[in-house]
C-alpha cells in the first residue's frame, strides 16, 4: 500500500456536488493528520440535494460555500482528485509549475438527473456511494465500509 497523502484536493467544475461530498466523506474517512480539502473551476452556488445526502451520512457542509482554485489560501497538495473532465483539465495545468500527483476518478454529474425528489435523491446517493467506495479502496482506510462501485 503507498503511503498516505498529507494533503488531498478535491476539484470539479463548481465546487458544488462531486468535491465537496467527497471532502466531506474523506474527511470522516482518512486520518486527521490528512488535510482534505475540495474546490472547482468555476464559482458554483450550494446544492441543497448535497446538504441531503450528507445529512444521511451524519454529515454537513456547516456554513462552507463553494470556492474556486483561486479562492484557496494554500496551493500546494500531495494529490489532487480531479471528479470531472474540465477540473481534470484545470489539474494537469497546474503540473507544469507545481510538482502534484492528479488522478482522475470520474464521477456522473447528479446534477444533469430530472423527475421526482425521490429519483434526483437516488442520483445524488449514487455518486456519494460511488465516492465512499473509492476513497475506501484508494486509501485502504482502515474500518472504511466498502460499497459496490
Amino acid at each position: 500500500m503507498a503511503a498516505l497523502p498529507h494533503s488531498i484536493l478535491f476539484l470539479c467544475g463548481m465546487n458544488a456536488v462531486r468535491s465537496p461530498i467527497a471532502e466531506q466523506l474523506a474527511r470522516r474517512m482518512l486520518p486527521a493528520t490528512t488535510f482534505v480539502a475540495s474546490a472547482g473551476v468555476r464559482a458554483g452556488e450550494r446544492d441543497p440535494f448535497v446538504d441531503a445526502v450528507l445529512a444521511e451520512e451524519g454529515l454537513s457542509l456547516g456554513e462552507r460555500q463553494p470556492r474556486t482554485l483561486e479562492d484557496m489560501e494554500d496551493d500546494y497538495f500531495d494529490l489532487i482528485i480531479t471528479l470531472a473532465p474540465e477540473a481534470h483539465h484545470a489539474a494537469l495545468e497546474l503540473t507544469r509549475s507545481l510538482a502534484v500527483e492528479v488522478e482522475y476518478w470520474p464521477m456522473p454529474d447528479p446534477t444533469d438527473t430530472g423527475g421526482t425528489r425521490e429519483h434526483i435523491m437516488a442520483a445524488y446517493r449514487d455518486v456519494r456511494e460511488r465516492l465512499k467506495a473509492r476513497i475506501s479502496r484508494r486509501f485502504a482506510a482502515p474500518g472504511a465500509e466498502s460499497a459496490p462501485d
